[in-house]
């Protein structure tokens, strides 16, 4: 058994000891354990028959790892402090994931004993033998190893470590906002910057002056430069009223020329794929000839500014056309021609706007006042430390947001970010380390997440939350839906200002988001400290699917957990089928997401042995290409929990196997042009709780609609409705009972027949839905349900395209029965008739009102509705 020996501290024990027990954040090492006694006591909960046989084994480790977390909580501050914590937390990392990887294999060799059993002739079959003598070994040393290390760890702090129940009893399990809460467009004390660079954009255009007008904005990270930029870009109407077209391309630390050309284009509307590169311009130069455009070149480093010149060159003169730069280097802004008077350096926020901006977020349930005053000193004391830098403001206040506003815990982490600053003089780095320190457990599993993708990356909500649930990052509790408990996991990070939101809905879900490049410093720094994601080592648990990875690196690393596609928007990845074969070779892979990417031969042929990867729990083939039909082997998966097919145009059938994967709960086959229906049976599949793209079968030799009667913990469902014969009149009430389910889409794009829209208007939703959207209705006259009393619980309705062109009388309600509805969205419904006035009378909670394309609607409050339209928001 390997000893880990203590090496003489660089800090004295009594000084390690005061620093334990002071401040209680949580380390990796904190989350790697917290994830790993998550699934050993819902393992243990199910009293599998290998499990079982090593129960007291894995309950002594449990014990172990207990009375450890304790410590652990403090553990990243304190290895910053002394190398030889650093060391042996490394080996318990790497025990840990060798424990769950047996406690993984263990479940599997249960369950395969239940399917296969032959008696007690299974008990003593040799392979049987060999694998209860080998784990049962190794766990016993895996304990005894982590028993030296508890030992090593109570010698170095001076004394012994307590059990405390509330490290593991849930505490600190869920956020204390599960939801987006403030506005995250906010802008404090920038009012004048953008005013500024407004004037001269609108100056240079009223001129029309012959040379792109070069304007820059100069500054460290942090302050606010791509802030004051998008401000500028995202006032369309002013925009538009002066510039015909507009482009926003984030130049990252590694880029190419061919990489910005082609982000032009994107913006441009041209996807550019397959484009030759020697083209791009020319055609960026077609696009914008004899229009004025804004170009805005958004965090440029590199002096090397040869490819700005060359593109410049090629684009069209005159007109008043301009460009932005933001940079943090002065000689980058007047290398690619910016003047000094259009230099624009903004400042740091004053004291009344820092603690301005830190009550908007940290106090945002309050709406954005402090209302504890025995906390406003304290908090000032806390902005103070951030000098006036917008973003180690919003990181802080995001921290104090999910804190509990309590004096002694405010103090507390004042007195944690004194001390990180008396050794980091970066007080923009401190104020991020601070952030993640606080973090709880299962939501640092979550940030490390990030460390995989490149800079300036547009990062999709739905991918990185499925791959939370599928290593299983996320805690469930009180019954919560997994899907509920990632979005919550989401949005606590979101709060804590450590992601960004780039794209919403009308109603305000987030889709995708990315990350400042500071704090993707820090993750990166902290997931390569952890083995989480490591660039150059084969001893990783996570990497990313890019086009320039190192095959041969990927290939020779047998410890991944999760591998997932980390391509930019509008580019994909070319995988070779020697690498793609390899994919079912990482026995213990969970997550698996090679969406976005082109192979060389048929995915279902490339992928043929990817049953043998028996831990896999989440698969996505989104967006890929070619996939006709889905490898035979995928019966064997039995342990997925998410299936993403979205936009796999050419996939023509699902196997009827499909329907013995009793564990999934996401299916989404959304954007499956070729897919004509789903298999027989899929109600079988009751854990399910979000289904995208449900096509119908038109006959019984696939899945009816019926059989969504038995799916009741569906949470989000999208049905593609074409033909009256996917509804017989023994099935409209399908989704009534349906009392989990939130959200509802119906597309009935290239439906056909009238006979469709009289079985629309008997299928009725269940009662309690809360989001509702049509998209291609068919019908003239909205559905009957489609009313306040049927639907009395719905909050966001959103209706597009189609031919609707009045609603049913019960639509308006009666009997001072009138919608909840909180926000509508109306889009491309040229025929509709409505009236601002009676909807308001109806509709008398509408808070945001999004409208476009619709040009027979009257009264709205919204310029030009036929047209571009644009947003109501209550005032």
């Amino acid at each position: 058994m390997m000893k880990i020996l203590v090496a003489e501290a660089s800090l004295t024990s009594p000084h390690l000891f005061s620093l334990f027990c002071k401040a209680n954040p949580k380390s990796m090492a904190d989350a790697i354990v917290s994830v790993f006694l998550e699934k050993l006591l819902n393992t243990l909960a199910e009293e599998g028959l290998y499990v079982t046989k090593f129960r007291e084994q894995f309950e002594k480790l449990q014990t172990e790892l207990q009375l450890m977390q304790c410590f652990l909580k403090d553990a990243d501050r304190l290895k910053r402090k002394n190398d030889t914590i650093n060391k042996v937390l490394a080996v318990l990392r790497e025990l840990i994931y060798e424990a769950e990887d047996i406690l993984a294999d263990c479940q599997l060799q249960s369950r395969d004993d239940a399917l296969f059993s032959n008696g007690c002739l299974t008990c003593i079959s040799p392979s049987v033998l060999h694998f209860k003598h080998q784990n049962g070994k190794r766990i016993n040393e895996i304990i005894g190893e982590i028993t030296q290390i508890k030992q090593n760890i109570q010698s170095l702090l001076g004394g012994a470590l307590l059990f405390q129940p509330n490290a593991i009893n849930g505490k600190d399990q869920m956020p204390r906002w599960s939801s987006q809460v403030y506005d995250h467009t906010m802008v404090v004390g920038l009012e004048a910057d953008t005013k500024k660079i407004k004037d001269w954009l609108f100056e240079a255009a009223r001129e029309g002056k012959q040379e792109i007008l070069a304007i820059g904005v100069v500054g460290m990270g942090g302050l606010g430069k791509t802030t004051i930029a998008q401000k500028v870009f995202n006032i369309e109407k002013e925009i538009d009223d002066h510039f015909d077209r507009r482009m926003w391309v984030s130049v990252s630390q590694t880029f190419t020329e061919e990489q910005i050309m082609r982000s032009m284009l994107r913006n441009l509307g041209d996807a550019s794929v397959g484009d030759d590169a020697n083209e791009l311009l020319k055609k960026i130069n077609q696009y914008l000839l004899g229009k004025r455009y804004l170009i805005v070149m958004d965090d440029v480093w590199g002096e090397d500014v040869a490819w700005w010149g060359r593109i410049s060159q090629g684009l069209p003169k005159g007109n008043g056309s301009c460009v932005i730069i933001t940079t943090r280097n002065e000689r980058v802004s007047r290398k690619m021609g910016v003047k000094e008077t259009r230099i624009h350096r903004p400042k740091f926020l004053n004291k009344d706007y820092s603690w301005l901006l830190f009550q908007k977020i940290a106090f945002a349930a309050s709406e954005g006042q402090c209302i504890y005053p025995d906390l406003e000193d304290v908090g000032k004391e806390i902005v103070d430390k951030c000098e006036g830098l917008p973003l180690a403001i919003k990181a802080v206040g995001g921290m104090m947001l999910c804190k509990a506003s309590y004096y002694h815990e405010w103090r507390r982490i004042a007195d944690h970010f004194r001390d990180e600053l008396a050794e980091n003089d970066d007080f923009v780095m401190a104020s991020l380390q601070l952030s993640y320190d606080e973090l709880p457990p299962y939501l640092k599993s979550c940030f490390h997440s990030f460390s995989l993708y490149p800079e300036d990356c547009v990062i999709t909500k739905q991918q990185v939350v499925h791959w939370w649930i599928g290593e299983g990052f996320v805690p469930l509790r009180s019954g919560r839906s997994s899907t509920d408990a990632g979005e919550d996991c989401f949005s606590g990070l979101i709060n804590r200002c450590l992601i960004e939101v780039v794209d919403k809905t009308y109603n305000g879900t987030i889709l995708t988001c990315k990350m400042h490049d500071m704090v993707r410093e820090l993750v990166i720094k902290i997931a390569k400290d952890d083995a989480f994601s490591v660039t150059n080592k084969t001893n990783c648990r996570h990497s990313g699917i890019t086009n320039n990875m190192d095959r041969k690196q990927l290939t020779a690393n047998p410890k991944l957990r999760g591998l997932v596609s980390t391509t930019k928007s509008g580019e994909v990845n070319k995988i070779e089928s020697s690498t793609a074969k390899k994919l079912s070779e990482f026995r213990y892979l969970r997550v698996l997401d090679v969406s976005k990417s082109i192979f060389e031969l048929p995915i279902g042929s490339l992928l043929f042995h990817i049953g043998s990867l028996h831990h896999l729990t989440y698969l996505s083939l989104s967006n890929t290409h070619p996939l006709i039909e889905l490898p035979a082997s995928l019966e064997k998966l039995t342990n997925l929990q998410i299936l993403d097919l979205s936009y796999c145009h050419n996939l023509r059938t699902l196997p009827h196997n499909l329907i013995t994967l009793s564990k999934l709960k996401v299916l989404d086959v959304s954007n499956c042009g070729s897919l004509e229906c789903l298999p027989k049976g899929l109600g079988r599949l009751s854990n399910l709780e979000v289904l995208l793209g449900f096509r119908p079968a038109r006959s019984s030799h696939g899945c009816r609609i019926g059989e969504l009667r038995n799916l009741t913990r569906l949470r989000i469902l999208g049905l593609h409705l074409t033909h009256a014969d996917e509804v017989e009149e023994n099935e409209v009430n399908a989704m009534a009972n349906l009392r989990d389910l939130e959200n509802l889409s119906i597309s009935c794009f290239d439906s056909h027949g009238s006979d469709l829209t009289s079985k629309l208007d008997k299928l009725y939703p269940p009662q309690q839905l809360y989001e509702l959207s049509l998209k291609f209705y068919p019908g003239k006259m909205s559905p009957a349900w489609l009313n306040p009393i049927a639907l009395p619980l719905l909050k966001y309705l959103s209706i597009s395209s189609g031919n609707l062109a009045n609603v049913n009388q019960n639509f308006w309600g009666y009997n001072n029965i009138v919608w909840k509805i909180q926000g509508l969205m109306l889009e491309s419904l040229s025929d509709l008739e409505l009236e601002w006035p009676m909807l308001q009378e109806a509709m008398q909670s509408l808070r945001i009102v999004n409208v476009s394309w619709c040009p027979e609607l009257v009264s709205f409050p919204i310029d030009d509705v036929g047209f571009r339209g644009g947003v109501w928001i209550k005032g």
